[in-house]
This record gives C-alpha cells, structure tokens and sequence, in this order.
C-alpha cells in the first residue's frame, strides 16, 4: 500500500519567478567581485588561465605556468578558459572563469527539478486516491515534489561552498543530475537516442573527473536493469559504452599525436584515477559518517524517511533509481581515501530527489522540528553576520570589532550603500518568510524545506555582501604578489618556483611574473613556501633541486597567514 494520502490543496506550486530568484540570491553572491581564493579556486583558475593565454599544447597539457596539473580531467578546464577567451577583456579573467561554475550550477538545479518532475508524475508515485475525490492531478503532484526537490537541493550545505568555486565540482555534479535525468527517460521510455545521450555524458564525466564515477554508474545501472526486471543491458553495453569510449579515445588520440611538450598528462592522469578506489578502511567510515552529516544536511533525514516510508515499493523507479545512484556513490566515497574536496558532491542530487517523496509521508511533528532547527540556527547567524559587520564598521563594541578585524590584519573598513540596502531587503523578505511559515502553518509540501533553504541562501548572500571585501582580504593573495613585484628592479629570463598550485597561479596572475615554463631552465630567479621566516640574507644553497649560490630580495607573507611565507631569490653568477 502507498504511504502517502494527499489532498490537492497540498500541491500548490511555487511560482516559477520565485524559483529563479531563489537560484540567482544562491548562485550570484560568491561569483561576483571577488578575487580567486586560496586553495582550489585558485589552483583551478590557474589551470583555465594558463589555457587561455596558451597555445594548443597548454590545452592538452592542464598546467599551472609550467606546473603540472593532470588530476581529475580538462573538460571543466577548457569551459572555463573558453569564457576568459569570450569574455575576459569584458568582466576580467576571474570572473569570465566564473561564467562556467554559474552555468554549471543552473544545469544542476534544472536536472534535479525535472528529474524529480519526472517521477513525481509516474502512476506508481501517486498518492491513494481520497474517499470522496480531491486528490491532486499526476502533474501538480509532480511539480510540488520538484519544488520540493530543488529547495532540498539548495538547503544542502556541502553544495554551499563548492558550487561557488572555479573547479571540477559544478560540472562534476551537474553531469551526475543530467545523468540522472536521462535515466529516468531511459528507464521509462527505453530509446536508441537516449542511450546514446547517456554513452555522451559518460564520456564528458570522464574527462571532468575521471573514469572511476561513470564506471561505478555503468554498473549501477546494469544492476537496476536487473532488478527491475527491465532488459535494457543491450543499450547499455551496445551504445552507451562505445559512446563513451569513443569520446575519451578521440582525447587519447589527440594526446598521442601531438604529445603536448613532448610528454603526456596520461600517466598521472590515470595514478590520481587509481588513488580513487582502495579496500576500505576505518578511517573512511569514520570520515564519510563525521563529514557527511552535516555535508547532505537537510536532505539526508527525509532521504532516509523516503527510503523507510516506500520500503514495499523499493521497485519503483522513484525509488529504485535514486537509490541506486546513492548506494554507488557511497561505496565510491568509502573506497576513496584520498578525501579531496569534492567527493561527496555526487551524494546530493540522489539524496534531495529521495528527499523530496520523503516530505508527503513526514509526520507535523517532524516537519516543524527541521522547521524550528533552521529557523534557530540560521536566523541566529545572520544576527551574528550582521552584528559582526556593524561592530567592524563603526567600532563598537570595541572588544568585537577588534576580534572581527584581526582575523584579517590590514583591513581597512568601507561602507558600500547599495550592498547594504540589499543585504538588508534580503534579511527583512527572511522574516518575512518565517512569518508566514509560523502564522499561516501551510499544508504545501514544500513548507518543510522552505526556511532551511532560505536560511542558507540568506547567510551566504550576507557573507557574500556585508563581509566579501573583508574574506577577499583574507584569502586571496593579490597584496603580496603585488609586493613581490614591486621588489624586482632588474630584467630577469624567468621564475623558478616550489610554490603549491594555488600560490604558484595567484602569483602568475596577480603579479604578472613569469615563471618558467615547461622547457625553460636555469632561471635567474627563485620563489620559495616555507612556514618560517628568514631573518636577513642568505647566501649558498637555498634548494638541492636548485643548485648555485642565491642572494635573498625579498620576503613576505598574506597578513592573515602567520606560517605561510615567501621568499625571493636572485641567482648570483659566478665570475
């Protein structure tokens, strides 16, 4: 018997204006004026850069100004440089890299609404037909459950972060939900043309984030077929795979003919694949369970709700899918011991369509406990952002403003009179909100993940307003390339450097320095990471992988980085 026992009035769709003003509060804040920040935004940046300022050889060859960077694959890599070569001199570099992440994100959220639109509508989905009628249509159920869905969706922490972020992670999860979508469409309608979309998609996973993900959904999928009691395997093996393999050869093919500075990606390529899959062991229980459940939060208490709720329909495809998609991920991120950032990403669009067939069989009680949680809690932050920016801006309280202003030194406040007025109309449509959800206790289904949602959108759209010029100081390190530059009076050949991905990319682009290339050697000068400072010059060996006498010019380090130091060296000719 079905769990869910549902009058119309319960599937009263949001209005899709507000769906696409939720997608753009969520998605603009953190694209928008900001410089690239430590870590793999900048790491990423630097790769799309180096592309687009390159030749053919730097896109086949994923690089940061000579460092190599063959992990994951080049497919986000070249959307991202192919946006600086169309709209670079127009926004600037870093932003035109973001056009990418944006684009991805909406094709994420899109997939994960209709993904869910999809199975909301299927027969097996319906709820139980009421007594005297009233029951709502197949396609306002399934329209209410994609609302549902996507609110899931944004609400999900652990989407926060990356989906902002110039790397392979908005692509990665984008063609995971689009992946999911052309399943669904397979499964019902089984069709030549949608295998052969399937075989495309693998192939394009491939090159964003290796072989690993899309041979774990080839075998999902076989595995649903079976347990469906569908024979759709000959599809599967018939054209998806040649598709796919057909794709990622024409890439091998291109690297092998023109050897790219007469070496290959592939081999380090293929070892970061390999570093992907490894006999679990308890630190990966430990690290997936402690990480996880704030990641997936909201969405992983309904998912699991759903899964108990619908247990005597775990054929349906509502069900079955989904948590297909689910299972194979978990036991890839399990098997994963690297941790990188990122791994759990394919986790969420699974979860928040399971998510969302879990809100029609919640009980109230449960509903407004998830209701109050992010009321408190995101409510309580957004106080706590804005009392943090009015303590910086005017001074008081002393002991807070002095709090908030060390955690990045240097940093000199500044009103912005619009960023205010829209950080605050944003707060005052969030209480708003609250007001309605308390006073009008509405029967939509959606009504349980509205507030966590907004709640989420709200604080990031304040960091990203009232804070993003005090963050931007924090981590990005434009004052101290700009410093290093400063420092270099006489012409030098090149740069030679021991820097991380994301300082080596910051550097090259904030300072325009030029570090050595692929073939260039025997640089004039050396840039140096350490976590200690020297104290006056250094003469003699500073490196055995640089062997000569060096002469220090110059040190500095981010103000807000007490360990994290440079240092810049002259080569000293022998005479």
């Amino acid at each position: 018997m079905k769990p869910v026992r549902l009058p119309a009035a319960a599937t009263i769709a949001l209005p899709r204006w507000s769906i696409f003003a939720l997608c753009l509060l969520y998605i603009l804040p953190g694209l928008i004026g900001r410089d690239p920040w430590k870590g793999v935004d900048a790491a990423s940046f630097g790769v799309m850069w180096t592309m687009a300022h390159g030749n053919l050889h730097d896109w086949l060859w994923p690089h940061i100004v000579g460092l190599p960077m063959p992990e994951e694959g080049p497919l986000a890599f070249w959307l991202g440089a192919l946006c600086i070569k169309l709209f670079g001199g127009l926004i600037g570099d870093p932003m035109a890299a973001r056009i990418s992440t944006g684009v991805a994100f909406l094709i994420g959220s899109i997939s994960v609404w209709y993904c869910t639109y999809l199975l909301g509508r299927r027969q097996e989905a319906q709820p139980l037909k009421l007594a005297f009628g009233g029951q709502p249509e197949p396609s306002d159920f399934g329209r209410t459950l994609a609302d549902g869905a996507l609110l899931i969706y944004l609400g999900c922490l652990g989407l926060l972060l990356p989906s902002h972020t110039t790397s392979t992670g908005p692509l990665y999860i984008a063609l995971i939900a689009y992946t999911l979508y052309l399943c669904i469409r397979f499964f019902d309608l089984p069709q030549k043309i949608t295998a052969i979309k399937i075989g495309l998609i693998f192939g394009l996973l491939v090159l964003t984030r290796g072989w690993v993900s899309p041979a774990g959904l080839l075998v999902t999928l076989l595995a649903v077929c079976i347990y469906r009691k569908q024979p759709l395997y000959k599809y599967l093996l018939g054209l998806s795979l040649p598709i796919s393999l057909l794709i990622v050869g024409a890439w091998l093919f291109a690297l092998q003919q023109i050897q790219p500075y007469a070496s290959s990606p592939l081999g380090g390529w293929m070892d970061w694949n390999y570093r992907q899959i490894g006999f679990p062991i308890f630190d990966n229980f430990k690290h997936f369970l402690g990480y996880s459940i704030w990641f997936a939060w909201p969405a992983w208490p309904f998912a699991a709700w759903a899964i108990f709720a619908w247990r005597k329909q775990e054929r349906a495809l509502h069900i079955s899918l989904p948590l297909g998609f689910l299972i194979c991920f978990t036991i890839l991120a399990l098997l994963n011991r690297t941790h990188e950032e990122g791994y759990l990403l394919p986790l969420l669009p699974p979860l928040a369509i399971l998510a969302a067939f879990g809100l029609p069989t919640m009980k109230r009680s449960a509903i407004n406990a998830v209701d109050w949680f992010a009321v408190m809690v995101m409510t309580g932050a957004a106080g706590l952002f804005w009392f943090g920016w009015i303590a910086a801006q005017t001074g008081w309280p002393a002991r807070t403003s002095a709090k908030v202003l060390s955690w990045a030194p240097g940093f000199t406040p500044s009103f912005n009179a619009f960023t205010f007025i829209i950080a605050l109309v944003v707060s005052i449509i969030w209480f708003r909100i609250v007001y309605w959800r308390i006073s009008r206790q509405p029967s939509v289904l959606w009504r349980a993940v509205v507030l966590s949602s907004g709640g989420v959108i709200l604080c990031w759209f304040l960091l990203m307003s009232l804070w993003l010029p005090l963050v931007n100081h924090r981590v990005s390190y434009s004052i101290v390339a700009q410093d290093m530059t400063q420092k270099i009076s006489t012409p030098y050949r090149c740069i030679d450097s021991k820097l991380g991905p994301s300082q080596r990319a910051s550097f090259a682009y904030f300072s325009g320095a030029h570090f050595a290339g692929f073939n260039e050697q025997n640089c004039d000068l050396l840039l140096t990471q350490g976590n200690r400072r020297f104290q006056g010059q250094i003469k003699g060996p500073v490196d055995k992988d640089f062997p000569g006498t060096w002469e220090m010019i110059w040190e500095g380090q981010r103000a807000a980085d007490k360990d994290e130091f440079f240092t810049l060296y002259r080569k000293v000719e022998k005479k």
